[in-house]
């Protein structure tokens, strides 16, 4: 029975935004954007919130008046991504094709798509908050809890205890693990990221989100995949990028967003370019941070040379 392309793609669509979902080491973020409206394309709507605060209640007249203004602002996906790939008619039959274009998006994600959506969603929170959040430090056995704590407690000061994660490279992470004095702090406890549930270490009670160094750089270069010394794509740190050291916000910070966006899938006989299956994946990410939370937000990278 001829396989029902369109249909398959929608299949497609669906399973590959999940897997991001799950498989990135952000993909917590995407819980923020419950609220969002997406109706395809590179543009969504996020809801904005504001509140008068309390006023003296009069025994006579009773409540004063408040204000509640609630709306929706367009924001434009910037990351607008995509690669087309094709199944030789040769290699891939109807019968196999669909575990065949499985297996290879699903590789193209994992080893693609997933770490540079992770590095760019944390370059981007290191850009937002960097000019009045930030520091640079070399981390050093001798001085990481005292620096470390001094970020928390910052952003504990401005936003609260609760809710907060520390994102770092498992570089600075294992010098966490190997200081006898912090180790007394580390414990072991569940994280949610879409439908699963991660064992994460803590530190004092904060869980602590473990990263590949290299997604964890101040800034890169999205390759365009058809420049000259970019044909390969993907994404490279920036000429002058150093390592990020962590990250400290609370969970409810980042609003992340990622969609697959009209996956399309063509059999042999209608793709006109060769005698093969054409496939052609398109992703839109982006994150935000709205303006009130920003101050909750401490960055901590090594300093350029």
């Amino acid at each position: 029975m001829a396989i029902n392309t369109i249909e398959a793609a929608k299949i497609f669509q669906t399973a590959l935004d999940q897997q991001v979902l799950e498989g990135a080491t952000s993909g917590w973020m995407e819980e923020n954007a419950t609220q969002v409206i997406y109706n395809g394309g590179s543009e969504i709507k996020i809801p904005k919130m504001s509140l008068s605060g309390l006023g003296k209640y009069d025994r006579d007249s009773g409540y004063v008046q408040g204000a509640v203004t609630y709306a929706y602002e367009t924001k434009t996906m910037t990351m607008d991504r995509g690669r087309k790939f094709l199944l030789d008619k040769m290699d891939v039959d109807e019968t196999n094709f669909v575990a065949s274009a499985s297996a290879v998006m699903s590789e193209f994600q994992r080893t693609q798509v997933i770490p540079e959506v992770d590095a760019y969603r944390y370059s981007r929170i290191y850009a937002l908050a960097k000019d009045k959040y930030s520091k640079t430090y070399t981390p050093a056995a001798s001085t990481i809890l005292s620096t470390l704590t001094a970020d928390i407690t910052a952003v504990q000061d401005s936003a609260g205890a609760a809710d907060l994660v520390i994102i770092m490279p498992y570089t600075v992470a294992d010098m966490l693990d190997t200081n006898e004095e912090i180790n007394r702090n580390i414990n072991t406890d569940d994280f949610k990221q879409g439908e699963l549930n991660l064992k994460v270490k803590t530190f004092n009670g904060i869980p602590i989100i473990r990263v590949p160094s290299a997604r964890m750089k101040t800034a890169y270069v999205f390759n365009d995949g058809k420049t000259s010394g970019q044909e390969a794509g993907g994404f490279t740190p920036a000429a002058k990028a150093t390592q990020i050291n962590w990250i400290i916000c609370p969970k409810s910070a980042p609003i992340a967003v990622s969609k697959t966006d009209n996956f399309k899938m063509f059999d042999p006989e209608t793709n006109q370019s060769a005698d093969a299956w054409l496939v052609e994946y398109r992703k839109f990410h982006d994150l935000w941070i709205k303006d009130n939370m920003l101050s909750s937000v401490r960055v901590c990278a090594v300093a350029s040379t």
